[in-house]
């Protein structure tokens, strides 16, 4: 069962939206964007709920806890801000990149760790219980801008624009890493944890087997090759999802390889895709300053 057509669209934010998060149980949303802003949503309303001001620059991503009271954006201001979801608090900005911020994510036991990945070549691990504003890991195996990050459990994947894939199993300390050979825009791991799926700006998606780094299989039939656009699965991993830089939403069969759905509303590039937890509904944000509900 794919969403068959768009239930809502939220004029979200001022230019372009970067990024949209559901949160954990899928009741509400988060967007941020070229206006500075992070906005929660109820975006079956299309009510905006509270908007979160004090980043200077461009909002590149935007991540939540796992208990839904506390976010962590980055962006243009090199920093990693934290805040509390209820009083719209920034309480941390944490330090330590030297360009922009590309991606955020929480990690650890009640999401107590913040990782994020920059422009700078590298990626960088937070306590978020600790009084310190540095972090407490940098990883710098990188040889361009670091686009991208999945984490579960104990592992973090990296995109890189340098062409490489990269886990690292922070259990064990060990990293991983496979060649591409395209510029990486977006790593998400399969939800049964197996595969990484990634896009690329050759106009093309691609399926890793994460244990041996065998390409699995390539999904094209997209425009992307001048702008970070996302991919993600659908629940149960039937099928991939990906944005286009036409406007267009692009859903393949996860082992033929087929086009088999799209679906069309947006003016300008989709970049950013969020998945419900348990139900059929999918989020896109796009350049035109929009983000639709699809169901």
């Amino acid at each position: 069962e794919l969403p068959a057509g768009r239930k809502a669209t939220m004029k979200a934010h001022v230019g372009g939206v970067l990024a949209v998060r559901f949160n954990k149980d899928g009741a509400y949303c988060l967007t941020c964007g070229q206006d500075r802003v992070l906005k929660l949503w109820n975006p079956y309303k299309e009510a905006c709920i509270k908007s979160y001001l004090g980043h200077g620059h461009e909002v590149y991503d935007v991540a939540v806890a796992d208990d839904n009271s506390r976010l962590a954006s980055c962006g243009g201001d090199k920093m990693v801000f934290y805040w509390d979801v209820a009083s719209g608090n920034i309480i941390r900005k944490f330090r330590g990149h030297e360009l922009k911020v590309n991606a955020v994510s929480f990690a650890g036991e009640e999401s107590s760790v913040l990782i994020s990945a920059s422009y700078d070549k590298t990626v960088r691990i937070y306590d978020c219980r600790s009084r310190s504003l540095d972090a407490i890991q940098t990883m710098s195996d990188f040889t361009d801008s670091v686009t991208s990050l999945a984490v579960r459990e104990h592992e973090i994947c990296t995109g890189c624009v340098d062409g490489w894939i990269r886990i690292y199993d922070i259990r064990h300390g060990e990293m991983i890493s496979d060649c591409v050979g395209e510029a990486v825009t977006c790593v998400r791991f399969t939800y049964d944890g197996n595969c990484v799926l990634c896009t690329c700006m050759d106009n093309k998606v691609r399926l890793f087997d994460k244990s041996n780094g065998e390409l699995l299989n390539t999904y094209t039939g997209h425009k992307n090759d001048s702008y970070k656009v996302e991919a993600c699965m659908t629940r149960g991993d039937s099928h991939v999802v990906c944005g286009s830089e036409k406007g267009d939403i692009f859903f393949w069969d996860l082992v033929s390889g087929k086009e088999v759905h799209k679906l069309s509303g947006h003016s300008n590039v989709v970049c950013s895709l969020a998945y419900h937890p348990s139900d059929t509904y999918l989020l896109s944000a796009s350049v035109d300053g929009t983000v639709s509900l699809w169901q």
